[in-house]
């Protein structure tokens, strides 16, 4: 019997590679074990490719999307950018490494191509808060916190308009820590207070991966 195959590209930043973390304990790798795992005695495969690039932002992303993405035609993607948007360098003299406007054009465009060159299904991801919420950037009035909270409501915006699936990640957090058990310092890495460290990798996966399963059971159906 043929195999039936089913592609999975994720497409973002760090957040998606597992920087700082090894290999095995990110949520993103996790997510193709476990699927691989779940299909093992059936006749479908899903090929997960994991496009992903430390320090990118959506302006880059969208120079090599031809190649790490369009390419591979897959039926769902996963999609998760902002933390490096929002950031603003000292030799950028008060300006974000991508603006705001700009970013909510670039989400807009990158999930126009991939539904264009044929995903199924697109989901748009939120990014995480961070403990960075003390020191300004360079010539403004922000901390990195605040501006990664306004980024994360551009894209809620951007997926209700786009036609993506929202995964709401800084809502889930948020709610996580409601009442006190969980502490958001134990999701990031104590070198930088804004990567996720191994047990804030198991918080992502043990939100997105069951929706990532669900979807992918309706698609191998269609």
């Amino acid at each position: 019997m043929t195999t039936q195959e089913l592609r999975l590209t994720f497409f973002g930043d760090s957040i998606c590679t597992g920087q700082h973390v090894a290999i095995h304990q990110g949520w993103v790798t996790r997510t193709s074990a476990n699927l691989a795992k779940l299909l093992q005695n059936s006749h479908a495969e899903v090929i997960v490719t994991n496009s992903s690039v430390n320090g990118r932002t959506t302006r880059q992303a969208l120079e090599t999307i031809g190649y790490e993405l369009q390419s591979h035609h897959s039926e769902l993607v996963i999609v998760q950018f902002g933390m490096n948007d929002c950031n603003y360098w000292q030799s950028d003299m008060g300006l974000p490494r991508v603006s705001i406007e700009a970013f909510s054009a670039n989400l807009m465009e990158i999930i126009r191509r991939i539904f264009h060159f044929g995903a199924k299904k697109v989901f748009l991801n939120t990014n995480h808060p961070t403990l960075l919420d003390q020191k300004k950037f360079p010539g403004t009035n922000l901390s990195y916190q605040q501006s990664n909270s306004a980024y994360n409501q551009v894209i809620r915006e951007v997926a209700a308009e786009s036609g993506a699936e929202l995964n709401d990640i800084e809502r889930h957090v948020n709610e996580l820590l409601v009442g006190g058990k969980e502490q958001l310092s134990d999701y990031l890495l104590p070198k930088d207070h804004l990567h996720l460290s191994e047990r804030g990798h198991e918080v992502y996966y043990s939100f997105v991966y069951p929706r990532i399963e669900k979807v992918v059971l309706e698609l191998l159906q269609d």
